[in-house]
């Protein structure tokens, strides 16, 4: 499920929607989701200081927290 959220959330930033990818991995109770987007929108999705990426993350924590779950997303 937080696969999903994290790939529609990225779509709807990005320009290049069909270059989102996103992979999922578990260890335990921490999943670890790592997100790639074209070179072009990695500006975008990061932002100015780094606000959009901070934002991202805090939603994936929010959505973990639901699961019982904790969450760590990179951007790659």
């Amino acid at each position: 499920m937080m696969k999903t959220v994290l790939t529609d959330i990225a779509k709807a930033i990005v320009e290049n929607p069909d270059d989102v990818v996103v992979t999922e991995r578990e260890d335990g109770d921490t999943v670890y989701l790592e997100l790639s987007v074209a070179e072009s929108d990695m500006g975008k999705v990061i932002g100015k200081q780094g606000r959009i990426a901070k934002s991202i993350r805090t939603v994936m924590k929010v959505a973990a927290m639901r699961e019982n779950k904790r969450v760590i997303v990179d951007i790659i």
